[in-house]
């Protein structure tokens, strides 16, 4: 069965890196070594902080492109494990989104 897998790297800015793999070691390794000029090239180093498998390469490849719409404190409490948070960060905060309630 082939597997997948979904990472998160964290950039010497501490921004976050998202993506997916067929081979995690290997796409590691392309990272750190500049295989491809983009986003971590510049960012350099990176750390693996999160990575989660899949049997599925299209789960894989919804689930990274989920996580990319993701605010960083939410990609963080993913890190982290503390599922319970995701739900919570979800919900907007914004002024905009409840001026309108209650309006006839």
């Amino acid at each position: 069965m082939k597997r997948y897998w979904v990472y998160i790297l964290r950039c010497s800015d501490n921004s976050y890196y998202t993506g997916s793999t067929s081979n995690l070691d290997q796409r590691l390794i392309e990272h750190q070594y500049k295989k491809y000029d983009g986003y971590t090239s510049s960012r350099l180093q990176v750390v693996l902080v999160f990575s989660e498998e899949f049997s599925d390469a299209k789960l894989a490849v919804s689930f990274e492109k989920q996580i990319k719409g993701w605010s960083k404190k939410r990609k963080e409490a993913l890190i982290a494990r503390r599922i319970e948070m995701l739900h919570l960060l979800s919900i907007c905060k914004n002024d905009s989104h409840f001026s309108n309630k209650g309006i006839v």
